[in-house]
Formats: structure tokens, sequence, C-alpha cells
């Protein structure tokens, strides 16, 4: 810790060790709490590294007076990771100058006010040897050949106010440690999400009355017209094999027939489990056009990665140690509790 404590950053707490989230284009809103003893006015900036490791200042302000927070937003344009700390600092110059313009006026200290100013200012010339406001506002303050109010008035120039806050002339500088955010594409922030059952598309109804499932060649046809209506994300529920066991029929019907599909979420069965896709679905080829697909359409895909297994998962058997097994030997499979 610096000699000016800087606490309680936001948006992510030193503490926290998971990085903070945006979305590309977010006005994020930085505030950390500054304070110092005394009377001396603060300076506090916010210290912004982009992804690609520019570095950028941005001057933070008390979000009224008396509670020691300090605010800044800032709109981050890049996706990855953005590191921010903040930067405190002892503002010797608006101290100075809140004090000479009362003291100096009353005639109170007045040799020792201007002897400070004048060494203020030759610090910030001496800095920038080439900056003309600052230099000749310098020599104005010095000269003891005019009257006090008159070498204050070079202190208080607009001009000279502008290039210190280019550059403030400071003391005591105190900095926090760095912290993250994490800034994903602008769709991880906001979206239209369309819930799609790929094998309800293009299913057909044979003249028996049995269903042959769609899949996602024929789900795909209709992707263009999900995008017309505005939407930006497809949700799929699980595209994996669906387990046969406890089975039900259509309308939660207790004796499922030899074509009854079951439930998605029932996850696992011979053809395999959460790495295989439903065979009526199609292939991992057909799956990959399906994505073409979407994205061809303006339209990103998203997947219910369920973590559960129907007690006809491979898993079972090959991995009986990743599930609770109940005292007649069955597993704990994903079932949902008494109502």
């Amino acid at each position: 810790m610096g000699r000016i404590p800087i606490r309680d950053l936001s948006p992510q707490q030193p503490e926290n060790h998971w990085p903070a989230k945006a979305f590309v284009g977010e006005v994020v809103p930085f505030e950390a709490t500054v304070f110092k003893e005394g009377h001396d006015v603060l300076g506090v900036d916010l210290l912004l590294t982009d992804p690609e490791g520019t570095q950028t200042k941005h001057r933070m302000h008390e979000v009224g007076e008396g509670f020691d927070r300090w605010h800044a937003k800032v709109l981050l344009d890049a996706q990855g990771t953005w590191l921010y700390s903040v930067q405190a600092w002892n503002d010797d110059w608006a101290t100075w100058l809140h004090n000479a313009e009362i003291k100096v006026p009353a005639g109170v200290d007045v040799p020792l006010m201007l002897l400070m100013g004048t060494q203020l200012l030759s610090r910030a010339a001496n800095a920038d040897p080439e900056n003309k406001v600052l230099t000749d506002a310098a020599k104005a303050i010095a000269s003891k050949s005019v009257a006090p109010l008159v070498r204050l008035a070079a202190a208080t120039d607009p001009r000279v106010t502008v290039e210190i806050e280019k550059q403030p002339i400071a003391s005591l500088v105190s900095l926090s440690m760095p912290l993250e955010v994490r800034v994903e594409r602008a769709r991880a922030g906001v979206g239209s999400w369309y819930e799609f059952f790929p094998r309800s598309e293009g299913a057909k109804k044979a003249i028996n009355g049995t269903w042959t499932s769609g899949n996602f060649r024929t789900a795909a046809r209709r992707l263009p017209a999900v995008a017309g209506m505005g939407f930006d994300v497809i949700y799929l529920p699980p595209i994996h094999p669906i387990g046969v066991s406890f089975r039900k029929g259509p309308n939660n019907t207790l004796n499922p027939g030899p074509a009854d599909p079951g439930s998605p979420w029932a996850i696992g069965s011979k053809e395999g489990g959460h790495d295989a896709i439903h065979p009526e679905l199609g292939t991992v080829a057909d799956f990959t056009a399906f994505i073409d697909t979407a994205r061809k359409s303006g339209l990103e895909v998203a997947i219910d990665l369920a973590l559960q297994c129907s007690p006809d998962h491979p898993w079972v058997t090959e991995h009986p140690e990743w599930f609770t097994t109940l005292p007649d030997g069955t597993i704990a499979y994903a079932e949902n509790p008494p109502k």
C-alpha cells in the first residue's frame, strides 16, 4: 500500500481471482475508494491497457463530496483481456492554487505562497522546456517587480490550467495492483435466442401414423427464416443419443412405443454419450454444415450442455466412480425431485 490508500476497486475486487466481464462496445464503470489524511487535493487516474498493450489514462472524479469514492466510465472497444489499475497522487498544484487564492488577496503569507507557486511552475516548465505557456507563467509569477495579485493572475490563466491538466504536478504517487476485465464479443452481452429442436424440422408422418425424425440437413433449411424473424442465436437442446430406460411417451405417458424418441435431456445410450451425436440427427459433418448455414444467415449456435446422464449412458459402466450409487446398485440419474 502506498502513502495514499486505494481500496475497493470495481468492477473486479482485488480479492476476487476471476476477471470482470464486459462485451465489445460496452461502457464500463470503474470505481475505487481513495483517501488521504489532511486537506490536500487528491488526483486520481484510471490506467487502462487494451489487449494489444496500449495504455491510456482517464481522469477519475469523486462521486459526491466526502464519500472518497472515485469514478470513471470508459467504452471498451476491443475483444480480449484489458488490464486496469488506479493511480492516485497528491495534486500539489491544485492544493497550492486553492490556498493561494485565499491567502494572497487577504495579505497572508504572500511571499511564501508566491515562492511555492514559483517553484511548482518552474518544476512543470523544466519538465517541458518547449512549452511557452508554462515557461512564461513561471517567469511572470517569479517577477518581484509587479504586484502580488498580478503575479497570482499568471498562475490562474486558463491556458496554464489546460497545460497543467495534461501533466499534473504530483507527489506521493500511489498505484493499485492491476486487475482484469475480460471483454467478449458483442453477442455475449445481448441477443435474442430461438429454441430450436432439429428433429422437429423436416419430420414426416407416414400413412400408418409413424413419424420420421427431422435431422440437421432438413433443419438447416429453416435457419434463414429464423434469422428473418430477428433472432441472433439458435439454441439447441442436447443433440446426443437418448437413453431408453424409463423413457416416456406422448404427454408424459409411461408406456412409450418403439417410435417414441424420448427426452433429449436423458443423455446416453448404446450409441454413445456426451461425445456423440444422435444418429437420427446425422453425422458430425451434417452438424458442421448446420453451423455453417447458421453463420451464413447471421446466427450463432448455442447447445444446452446438460451435465446429466440416463442409466444407459456409456460412462455409467466405464466410469462408475463418477456417479452416486444408490443402495440398490442403481445410479442417481437426472430426474426431477418429487413435488
